[in-house]
């Protein structure tokens, strides 16, 4: 992989973590009724598409793997957060 491309998917992978945190935010903040389910459903169709590229860049199993890796750390963060 070159070094664009390193660049591009630590870009890709980092804006991914964004719209997790985004979309858990808006799950676990203050109810807002439908648009809450409006914003969260924003942001998992953002990450939708920023795995598409993700996916052109790495190819498709490598994109399925950084995008289970991207959500498994935020994942991981997140319990520790709440405890």
């Amino acid at each position: 992989m070159t070094q664009h491309n390193q660049s591009e998917v630590a870009r890709l992978k980092a804006q991914i973590e964004a719209e997790i945190q985004a979309a858990q935010w808006a799950l676990y903040g203050a109810s807002l009724g439908a648009a809450q389910h409006q914003f969260i459903t924003c942001r998992m169709e953002r990450m939708g598409m920023l795995h598409e590229e993700l996916k052109e860049l790495v190819g498709e199993e490598e994109g399925i793997r950084l995008l289970v890796q991207v959500m498994d750390s935020n994942s991981a963060a997140n319990k520790l957060q709440r405890k």
